[in-house]
Formats: C-alpha cells, structure tokens, sequence
C-alpha cells in the first residue's frame, strides 16, 4: 500500500493541536491543548478556531456525542465542555481533582470519561448529570476510553498497566497486561470486535478480547512510543508514533508500516478516519492527511 502525506497549517505551533475527531457537521474537530481552544478543520480547508469559554481548561480529547455536539475532557480544570457546531459552548463540572483525559460516547447515549488523577470513570448525561464510578486502584492513571462491542467501555489505566472494563451500572474489571510498565494509553474498538490500544512505554500494539484475552505486538521500532489509534474499516489500525515522527499501520494480516511525517518533529498525537483518509493531530500546529492507495496486485 502505498500513502500519500501531506500537512495542513492549522494554527499557530505553541497552540498544540492534540485530540481530534469527526463532527456531524462533516468537519474535524481538535483540542488546542496549549492554546485553550478548539479548531475546526471544514472540508472546503477552512479554519475556525474558538477560545474556551471559560478560559484556559488544558483541552485533551474530543468526541462526537450522540446529540450532534462536539463533547471535550478539560483536564486543568476539572470539566466536562460542549461545544456545538455553530460554536455555542457550556461546560459541565466534575469533583475537584478529577483531571479528565479520555471521553467517549457511551451506548447509552452518555458521554463517559477517565479520570486520570482520580481514579475514577464518569458517566455524564446530556442533560449534565454526572455520575462517579471509582475504580480499585491506587494511583492507576486512566487515560484514554471507548465503547466496546459489548455494551460496556473499555480504558487504559497508564500507571496500573491494566485495561479496565466497565459495565454501565458501573462493574469494573481490570486485565494487566503481560508486559512489565508497558504504559497502555490511546485505545480504540477495533473492525475485528476485539479492542485495540497502544503500549507507549513498551513499543507495542496490544488487542483485548470481550472475554479479556490480551495479544501484544512489538513495533519494529520499540522505541517509536505509539500515542493514538483507530480503527481500520478493512480490518486492521492506524496509530500514531509520537516518538518516531510517524504514522504506523497494522494491516489484517499482521503486516506493519510506518509512514514518515515530512516534518521532523511533528509530534503526532491524536488520530481520527474519515472517508477521505487519515487524520493526525500535530502539536507543531498542522493535521497530517494521509491518504492510501492499494497497491495494485501483480
């Protein structure tokens, strides 16, 4: 397969473009973790960018809730923020300290997040409910969540080297991984019904089961500390390779490439797919947009 790269300015590079996905306005949308803004990327290639309301917050990852919003985790200070697509934002509290890192849409239709220096998972209802969920460990770390195939959620507890699993009345189960310190951040559900999610500290990709059997895949490149990662429609996973300036591929056979940024530097983090391609957060204040061709057989 063959890919072609190339990289969109965005903003400026002390804004630091960081989580990133598909709005239901056919746009993408990005935390500017730096900067203490949200972007958005249309597909006409125009640029609009919105300082948050509240100022400041530490904006991480963005998702698409199931009310046609834009639903973000503000980890320096302690909020759940909406952002509509005409730019219209609230935002909604947590307990203090509860540092948000992940988020993702719930099959519930809630919006549910990890809270990193809380040890906790939240659920919050549309309506601006929030409801704690504490988890069994001391110090773990929860970093990045999605939905499962299986009615539940699934996250990566960074510290504790566990993926966790919770049901929606809030059950959790915790899976350590086999690898010592392995570091599991970005976490993703894969076309395969399996959850996928990256090793950063350990260099590797790593695939969990609904019955909790784990699979780890080394890197070629161990020290390529992979950040983000989603789903491939064909079956494999596209992730993110902050530490190698690249954007790798695991394809369904096991095959993996790596995919070279043109600028050194780049610092890829997160990543979203859309029918036109691939889409990568940059903080030098850019969005890499691959685009792969098959290679034609024979």
């Amino acid at each position: 397969m063959s890919v072609e790269i190339r990289e969109i300015p965005l903003v400026e590079p002390g804004a630091g473009p960081y989580g990133i996905t598909a709005g239901p306005d056919g746009a993408l949308w990005l935390t500017l973790v730096h900067g203490g803004g949200i972007a958005r990327l249309g597909a006409d290639g125009a640029v609009r960018t919105y300082p948050l309301d509240p100022p400041g917050g530490r904006p991480l990852i963005i998702t698409a809730g199931r009310d046609d919003a834009l639903w973000f985790t503000r980890s320096g200070d302690d909020q759940i923020g909406r952002i509509s697509v005409d730019g219209t934002q609230r935002t909604i509290a947590l307990p203090t300290g509860t540092g948000p890192g992940g988020i993702a849409a719930g099959p519930d239709g809630a919006l549910w997040y990890a809270g990193m220096t809380a040890d906790t998972i939240g659920r919050v209802d549309t309506d601006g409910t929030v409801t704690v969920f504490p988890l069994p460990v001391s110090g773990g770390f929860a970093s990045m969540i999605t939905a499962g195939a299986d009615h539940a959620l699934w996250f990566t507890l960074h510290r504790a080297n566990a993926i966790g699993r919770i049901d929606l009345d809030g059950t959790v189960t915790l899976h350590p991984l086999p690898t010592p310190d392995a570091g599991p951040v970005g976490i993703t559900l894969g076309g395969d019904g399996a959850v996928w999610f990256v090793e950063i500290a350990a260099g590797q990709l790593g695939r969990i089961t609904p019955d909790g059997r784990i699979t780890e895949l080394p890197l070629p490149d161990r020290a390529a500390r992979p950040h983000a990662i989603v789903a491939d429609p064909a079956g494999g996973v596209w992730f993110t390779e902050w530490g190698a300036n690249r954007i790798g591929h695991l394809d369904p056979t096991g095959r993996i490439d790596g995919y070279d940024l043109p600028t050194p530097g780049a610092e890829p983090h997160g990543i979203a797919l859309t029918a036109d391609g691939i889409w990568a957060a940059l903080e030098i204040g850019a969005v890499a947009h691959l685009t792969p061709t098959p290679t034609p057989a024979g």
